[in-house]
C-alpha cells in the first residue's frame, strides 16, 4: 500500500501532454508559457491566477507586453481561456486583479486547428478555382485580357 501511495505522489508532481501539441505550430516562447501554466495549474480545477509579471519572472521574459502577446497566442489557438478578477481592498475599492487561466482540453486545440487548416485549404481551392477559369477566358478572349 505504501508502495503505491509513493507512486501517486511521484506522479502527482509531472505532467504529461499528447504529442499533438508540436503540431498546433505554437511560437517556442507561447509553448514555455503553456508549459508554464500547466506547471502551476490547481489539477482539479484546470486553473491558475499567474500575473505577466510572475510569468516573465519564472520564464525570462523581459516585457509583460511580451508575455500579453504570447498569452494571446494561446487563446487564439483554444488551448487557455483567461477572464479578468477583481480584488477588494481593505478599505473596500475594488481593482484589477490577475487574470484567472483556464487549462482548456487539448482536444479543443487539435480540432480548432483542423477546422482552421480545412478553411485554408478550401480557400485555396477556390482560389486556384477561379484562376482557372480566369485563365480559360483570357485564353478564349486574348482582347480582353489587354
Amino acid at each position: 500500500m505504501n508502495y503505491l501511495y509513493k507512486q501517486q505522489n511521484k506522479l502527482s508532481n509531472k505532467f504529461i501532454l499528447p504529442n499533438c501539441i508540436m503540431q498546433l505550430d505554437l511560437s517556442t516562447t507561447a509553448l514555455a508559457i503553456y508549459f508554464y501554466l500547466i506547471y502551476i495549474e490547481d489539477r482539479k480545477t484546470y486553473q491558475c491566477y499567474p500575473s505577466y509579471k510572475t510569468i516573465g519572472k519564472a520564464l525570462n521574459i523581459k516585457s509583460v507586453n511580451t508575455v500579453s502577446k504570447y498569452v494571446k497566442e494561446l487563446e487564439d489557438k483554444c488551448l487557455i481561456y483567461t477572464e479578468p478578477t477583481e480584488i477588494i481592498l481593505k478599505d473596500g475599492t475594488k481593482r484589477n486583479g490577475n487574470l484567472k487561466y483556464t487549462i482548456r482540453p487539448i482536444q479543443d486545440a487539435v480540432e480548432y486547428y483542423h477546422q482552421k487548416q480545412m478553411k485554408r485549404a478550401e480557400q485555396e481551392t477556390a482560389l486556384k478555382k477561379a484562376q482557372r477559369s480566369i485563365d480559360e477566358y483570357n485564353t478564349r478572349n486574348p482582347k480582353a485580357s489587354a
